[in-house]
């Protein structure tokens, strides 16, 4: 099972040891994960060291590393310079992708993502009529901003009417932050993995982003960490402590209908984002976008 890899205590080591990564303090092993199993690291702490032998393994396993700021939102990504064997086309196939395809691509990406937020919402008991009914509105490119909307209905029932959505808060903010962070690791894996350039976004363009891509496809998985992030608050308080990270962490296993059949995240994003690529190349789009989960499941993260 993929696993996300968090580092918070300061001083640690990280190194490759016989197909282990593997976690040693003052020279004292901590812990070790087999390299296959890991789906992306994230370091919080200070003071972390690693060896290149480790980050070669990583890389070559398409695992990100993730250098998180003290609010939890990423700074810094590692990701391999090789993707899937068919990268060089893909890529180029990407580059030269009509606009017409793009906008419907994130047409369909924005209406998942709040076709999502309605169940979040269903499965609280909260009304979602109104996110249902602006699933209808959406138009290719999203040239009305519905997305924005639906934000602005969703995060007061969502987080509570005294909630605003800032990556640079505390509290539930910083939760947010981490779940995301999560998220964004594994889809940067997929969309590497897929042979796609993480800097080219369908709709994320800013020049200094170099996963816009990735911003882009992780859009409808967002309201799982949302739900985990309530139950947490509900239960547990606001802190982002190691309890609340492993919840979190783990939210990559769960399992999500798809196409016939149920698959967990880390593997939707991944068919999602080499469905993309195939849509690229053929110049048809068939994206491979999650149904939301049972309601009783969606109530349940984070409990």
């Amino acid at each position: 099972m993929d696993q996300i890899i968090d580092i918070a205590t300061d001083g640690r080591h990280l190194s490759r040891d016989r197909g282990f990564l593997k976690v040693t303090e003052d020279g004292a092993e901590i812990g070790r994960t087999p390299l296959d199993q890991i789906a992306g690291v994230i370091v919080h702490a200070h003071g972390t060291t690693w060896s290149s032998s480790l980050l070669v393994e990583l890389a070559e396993r398409g695992a990100p590393v993730v250098l998180c700021a003290a609010n939890h939102a990423p700074k810094s990504v590692l990701m391999p310079l090789e993707g899937h064997h068919t990268q060089g086309a893909r890529m180029r196939a990407q580059w030269q992708a009509k606009t017409p395809l793009i906008k419907q691509a994130w047409k369909q990406v924005v209406s998942n993502k709040i076709k999502m937020q309605a169940a979040a919402l269903g499965a609280f008991g909260e009304a979602h009529a109104p996110l249902e009914m602006m699933i209808r509105k959406v138009t290719s490119g999203d040239s009305t901003n519905i997305e924005a909307q639906a934000a602005r209905y969703y995060w007061p029932r969502m987080m509570g009417l005294e909630f605003r959505r800032d990556t640079s808060a505390d509290q539930q903010n910083a939760l947010l932050n981490y779940g995301y962070t999560v998220l964004r690791a594994a889809t940067a894996r997929a969309v590497v993995a897929a042979g796609l350039n993480p800097t080219i976004g369908l709709f994320h363009a800013n020049r200094g982003n170099a996963f816009a891509l990735a911003d882009d496809l992780m859009e409808p998985f967002r309201p799982l960490v949302d739900c985990t992030v309530r139950a947490i608050v509900k239960e547990r308080g606001t802190e982002v402590d190691m309890e609340a990270k492993q919840v979190l962490a783990g939210l990559i296993a769960t399992d999500l209908p798809l196409g016939n059949g149920i698959t967990p995240v880390s593997v939707a994003v991944m068919k999602l984002a080499t469905s993309l690529g195939q849509s690229f190349e053929t110049g048809k789009l068939i994206l491979a976008l999650p149904e939301p989960p049972d309601p009783l499941v969606m109530a349940g993260l984070g409990k």
